[in-house]
């Protein structure tokens, strides 16, 4: 990766101006000057623009369809005939799912940001599978109430991370090594899990099943309301993540001549990651792929050094709303988890990145042979 060209700006007078990276823009706050990335704010604008329209193609198709500008009625608060389908039956699931990806997004970029690799999202590297286990043995043993399982599914998402980070850490955090031994661990959570399908009870293992694809449904505020405050809450965190995001993406050697106390904040980006992540399967299962597609197609968006933590969100989102709609509707009246719809997209490009790796792997083997003997590639 090559560093950003940097460029000098010129005031009045002939004087030079401060130095900013090629792409930026120079923003001013009261006293206070940030750098802005004029594509990465684009492609923010751009998503949020898709969000808003596919929030409101979500809450007009259903059984019955509601004219746009009746659901804009709805959620401005002014009176309408139809606030029973879309305030009350449409709208708390299509927050719900609003919420999981955009946790989903943010936990993905963290957790790739840290391992340095498009590979290591929480559904790859046995964080679902973590929170999936215990919460399928809680629900196999008699408890079902989604007032708790939420937090069991945190718990289970934390304790498999902390034993992947342990396992993989070996003087420090090698990324190849922390995605294989993740695999592995997922591999295995999925077999306690399947374990606890077969000891339990019938009725029991068909729910659990169920959650385990991903699904909205029967999604209500009871579960988005939980979600988005403790999003709200982790927000001063996800602000730090992304100035710390910066310091991580650097060479071990440069960012510890820099004071960066590498090992703390990897391990603050992935215990937040890990939260998020756990939050959002809790709410509506291991929506498989969500926090692997969005952060690596926001980065091939906006060309940015880091992933952009902003529009991982916002396209987290989008996948998953727009997912649960098209879930929905291509089978109606059967409806389909939303885990379906992104698992089905979700490995094709899974594949396409792994073959992809070995194809640049292969290249850059070749090219350094080239240079060994002497000769030119």
């Amino acid at each position: 990766m090559t560093a950003p060209t940097v460029t000098n700006t010129r005031a009045s007078g002939g004087r030079t101006g401060a130095v900013r990276p090629a792409g930026y823009t120079r923003v001013r706050i009261g006293r206070g000057t940030f750098l802005l990335h004029r594509r990465a704010a684009a492609v923010a604008l751009a998503l949020a623009v898709a969000l808003a329209a596919v929030c409101v193609a979500y809450l007009s198709v259903g059984e019955s369809f509601v004219p746009p500008s009746e659901v804009v009625k709805v959620l401005a608060g002014q009176p309408s005939a139809d606030e029973l389908v879309v305030g009350t039956l449409r709208l708390p699931r299509m927050v719900t799912g609003l919420f999981v990806g955009l946790a989903f997004g943010v936990a993905g970029a963290l957790i790739q940001t840290v391992a340095r690799n498009p590979l290591a999202s929480p559904d790859i590297i046995g964080i679902s599978q973590g929170a999936s286990a215990l919460t399928v043995g809680a629900m196999t043993f008699g408890v079902t109430s989604f007032a708790v399982l939420p937090y069991l599914s945190v718990a289970g998402g934390i304790l498999a991370a902390a034993l992947v980070y342990v396992f993989a850490w070996r003087g420090g955090l090698h990324a190849t090594r922390f995605v294989l031994i993740g695999i592995g661990f997922a591999i295995a959570l999925r077999s306690v899990t399947t374990l606890f399908l077969t000891k339990g009870d019938y009725l029991v293992a068909q729910q659990a099943q169920v959650w385990m694809t991903g699904s909205l449904n029967g999604r209500g505020w009871d579960e988005a309301a939980p979600l988005g405050w403790l999003l709200l809450a982790l927000l001063p965190a996800m602000l730090w993540a992304a100035y710390a995001q910066r310091t991580v993406s650097m060479d071990d050697d440069t960012a510890t001549a820099l004071g960066v106390r590498l090992g703390r904040v990897r391990l603050g980006l992935v215990l937040l990651g890990v939260v998020l992540a756990s939050v959002a399967t809790g709410a509506a299962g291991p929506v498989d792929f969500v926090a692997l597609l969005a952060p690596q197609i926001a980065r091939r968006m906006t060309r940015t050094a880091q992933i952009p933590l902003l529009c991982s969100a916002l396209l987290g989102a989008v996948i998953v709303v727009l997912a649960d709609l098209l879930a929905r509707k291509l089978l109606s009246p059967t409806e389909l988890p939303v885990g379906v719809l992104t698992a089905a997209v979700g490995a094709p490009y899974l594949i396409w990145l792994i073959v992809r790796s070995r194809a640049v792997g292969a290249g850059a083997g070749a090219g350094a042979a080239g240079v060994r003997k002497g000769g030119t590639v």
